[in-house]
């Protein structure tokens, strides 16, 4: 099932991506999906006539992996982590499907970097890995942008990874999917820069979960970036970047220079 978060010019509502015929609808349900069974309204648009959201707007947090594919640790000329590299990202670094991404001001070193994101469902503490896909609620696309000069400089990366709208997500959550093997594919005005497989995840799904859970409660609507295969580049003004992963879809997003 694809939940996606959508606005006809009001206040966000939740609905159900579906196939009708040729087209794509979306079909509005009432509240919040994490929190409620899903209920339709009976209210049904064209995809088109909708703009997407991202997703979900995590109440509590967003945590990222770093160096989770080997091939991209070696082209940044880093060793293997022993276990999960985490780093957090606060809620207002989310933007949707279709949003200018505002390139840092202070940055002139930009990156995108395609990722599979995950989307907690349940409530959750020092879960083991076996039992940890559970608290799975879906799965969306995400831009791990970051600015690398303030990466490089700071040494931690709140702000290279943190900033306003650096986290776009999208277009949807899939909610019935297996993330052990999905092709992930990013391009750069449409040319192919990154083309990879979560199967060469050094830490799958599961054990990121387990792991972050080790150190922070996990809540509903929480999100974890599970890293980034090789072909990671610079981005500049005026171009945009989609993400596209097997079994969820494309997000694409312009970059913008924030003033």
């Amino acid at each position: 099932m694809r939940i996606a978060r959508f606005t006809l010019g009001e206040d966000p509502a939740f609905g159900v991506v579906e196939q009708e015929g040729d087209d794509l609808v979306v079909a509005q349900i009432g509240g919040d999906p994490i929190y409620q069974q899903i209920a339709f309204t009976g209210q049904r648009y064209p995809l088109d006539d909708v703009r997407l959201l991202a997703p979900v707007i995590p109440r509590s947090k967003v945590v990222g992996i770093g160096r989770n594919y080997a091939d991209h640790a070696k082209e940044m000329g880093n060793d293997l982590p022993t276990e999960p590299l985490m780093f957090l990202v606060p809620n207002t670094a989310v933007c949707g499907p279709g949003d200018p991404v505002p390139m840092l001001a202070t940055s002139s070193n930009i990156h995108y970097e395609g990722e599979l994101a995950v989307v907690i469902g349940k409530m959750v503490r020092n879960v083991e890995p076996e039992l940890a896909m559970a608290t799975v609620f879906g799965y969306t696309c995400a831009n791990d942008v970051t600015a690398r000069d303030h990466q490089k400089a700071d040494g931690q990366w709140s702000r290279a990874k943190g900033f306003d709208g650096s986290k776009p997500l999208g277009p949807w959550i899939e909610t019935d999917l297996d993330p052990s093997r999905l092709r992930l594919q990013t391009r750069l005005d449409g040319e192919t820069v990154q083309d990879g497989s979560t199967a060469d995840l050094i830490f799958d799904v599961a054990t990121l979960i387990s792991h972050v859970s080790q150190s922070f409660t996990l809540l509903p609507g929480d999100v974890i970036l599970t890293g980034t295969p090789a072909g990671v580049g610079p981005v500049q003004e005026g171009q945009r970047v989609d993400v596209e992963i097997e079994g969820i879809g494309t997000l694409s997003n312009p970059f913008v220079r924030a003033r």
